[in-house]
């Protein structure tokens, strides 16, 4: 499920990013996403790949990988992030939620880290 008030768009300095085409109160799930998980010895050959960068850490252990569908991987990282995300490791999904009102045309970010996560990324952080 993704609201049909979001888009994909050109993100100054980070390639594409999600958008919201409407104002979104805090607290809305904008997207639920299913995933694809890969084990261990998976996720090892992806991240060989370009796909490496989409991906995200799974299971209780983080040893596994999960390739999200929908808009869910092309979110981009902020410290201060608008929105977060849940993991369902029982129905393989990924549910992006709003944190604040997200204003017509902003992006929405979620946090690499996780919620209130602050450790230092691979890239440049913003």
């Amino acid at each position: 499920m993704i609201l049909p008030i979001l888009t994909i768009a050109a993100s100054p300095n980070r390639g594409r990013g999600v958008f919201a085409m409407e104002l979104i109160p805090a607290g809305t799930t904008v997207e639920t996403a299913p995933v694809i998980v890969l084990n261990p010895e998976e996720r090892a050959k992806v991240e060989a790949t370009q796909l490496y960068n989409y991906v995200f850490e799974w299971g209780e252990d983080n040893r596994s990988a999960a390739v999200a569908l929908g808009y869910a991987s092309i979110y981009n990282h902020s410290k201060l992030a608008n929105c977060k995300y849940e993991m369902d490791f029982d129905f393989q999904t990924i549910a992006i939620i709003t944190l604040q009102p997200i204003g017509i045309g902003e992006e929405l970010f979620i946090n690499y880290n996780g919620e209130g996560g602050d450790d230092p990324n691979w890239f440049d952080i913003y």
